[in-house]
């Protein structure tokens, strides 16, 4: 999903930026919930308010509740079909890709900096090592990114 909101929510519709649809999801990551139906909801609620928000919500979360249910039903027959086997894997493979160009775009788009960079290495060593939770890993790299930022701010005004 985070592919295509990117290309329908900046590209197509222009209703965001790249660094602001970047804010949305570092924020959707904070809060419960899927990541995409939280991005929803904070565009819609910024081009309409609370029924924009409303909307957008029902209208990310309708399509894939019909069909997840259409599919659910019709899955139950065919579920050891080596064919549809072999359909899942095909789509996990292009998941991954959309996934991994998602991931590029972004990491162009939020690593500016050698503090990024380093911000970015500390917070996968959290996860992957001390497996920390990713809720505390973004607390801490905000409040970090912020300390950073304000503290360059500072020592660039006092050259």
């Amino acid at each position: 999903m985070l592919p295509l909101l990117q290309d329908e929510l900046v590209r197509k519709r222009k209703w965001t930026t790249d660094e602001e649809l970047l804010d949305y999801y570092s924020i959707g990551q904070c809060t419960p919930g899927v990541i995409a139906i939280n991005v929803s909801t904070f565009i819609g609620y910024k081009q309409k308010g609370i029924i924009g928000g409303c909307v957008s919500t029902l209208g990310m979360i309708t399509p894939s509740l019909l069909i997840i249910m259409l599919i659910a039903a019709v899955l139950a027959k065919y579920m050891y079909n080596q064919y549809l086997s072999y359909a899942f894997a095909g789509i996990r493979i292009a998941v991954t890709a959309l996934i991994a160009d998602t991931l590029l775009g972004l990491w162009k788009k939020g690593i500016k900096d050698n503090w990024a960079i380093f911000i970015f290495l500390i917070s996968t060593g959290l996860l992957l090592w001390l497996n920390l939770s990713a809720v505390w890993i973004v607390a801490i790299s905000s409040i970090a990114g912020i300390g950073i930022y304000k503290f360059g701010k500072k020592s660039e005004k006092n050259k």
